[in-house]
């Protein structure tokens, strides 16, 4: 379904920006339209980008991933909460400050490449030395990390970031826990609030239309969550389009309001040909 009534056409649409789960795949499964739409626009010479709050792995695994299924992508046009978490640290703390992270292994190495010390085992460093405590997605999560980043939150001096606060996000079963489930457990116990470094804030979308060379009128964010995908652009300032084969069903989209409300809905990423 496309929702006519909102005045925007593709014509005008020089940059998009993709989620990724719920919206190219879900788990390891390509959804249906997504590759082809996206080679077909890439064909038409737009600009295309991904822009994730999933931090668990490396932009260079998800153009491996996106490889595999039939998207051929540079990693320039990949960014995630990890990369964002990473190059806000790069541009903000002290040379090679310390970091605990709650995470895996794209956001331990994002932040390891910016030239930062990362700490991932509970009790490899003196919470006292700890400067910033990163949660992201982390299956192997435990009340051992959990204590830890309690602590040097609470007794020492690290900031508190998160690299997105997702609840949850859709898998091939459908939605699991996200990292935002994880969060609330840190800040919870700190009572803290974190610094959000991943979807609904706009920082990366704005980056990503710089580096495309855009401007806000002729981008396009596409997702399929309302409070992450849906809000980052509209907070940014861009067109939005949610695609209904993730975690929003229609009837949700058809009553958002506000920053919440998408611009287009759409069934199949096929819609925006």
């Amino acid at each position: 379904m496309l929702d006519t009534s909102m005045a925007i056409t593709t014509n005008s649409i020089s940059t998009y920006v993709f989620d990724l789960d719920g919206v190219v795949y879900l788990g390891d499964q390509v959804i249906p339209g997504a590759t082809d739409s996206i080679n077909e626009l890439m064909s038409r010479k737009k600009s295309v980008y991904f822009l994730t709050n999933n931090s668990s792995v490396t932009r260079l695994d998800y153009v491996n991933k996106l490889g595999r299924m039939g998207i051929d992508v540079d990693k320039s046009q990949i960014y995630t909460s990890a990369f964002a978490t990473a190059m806000h640290l790069k541009t903000t703390a002290v040379e090679h400050a310390n970091v605990f992270v709650i995470g895996e292994s794209g956001v331990q190495q994002e932040i390891k490449d910016v030239g930062l010390n990362v700490f991932s085992e509970p009790g490899s460093i003196n919470p006292s030395d700890v400067d910033y405590v990163v949660i992201g997605i982390d299956r192997s999560f435990s009340y051992a990390k959990l204590s830890f980043g309690h602590e040097c939150i609470v007794r020492g001096r690290a900031e508190f970031i998160a690299t997105n606060r997702d609840t949850t996000y859709p898998s091939e079963i459908g939605t699991v826990p996200g990292a935002g489930s994880l969060v609330i457990s840190l800040a919870s116990s700190t009572a803290r609030e974190p610094l959000n470094m991943g979807k609904p804030a706009p920082t990366a979308l704005l980056e990503i239309i710089k580096a495309a060379g855009s401007n806000l009128d002729s981008t396009l964010m596409v997702g399929d969550r309302l409070d992450t995908d849906i809000a980052c652009g509209n907070l940014a300032g861009t067109h939005s389009a949610l695609v209904l084969t993730g975690v929003t069903p229609i009837d949700e989209a058809r009553k958002a309001e506000g920053h919440l409300k998408p611009g287009l809905i759409i069934g199949s990423l096929t819609k925006l040909l």
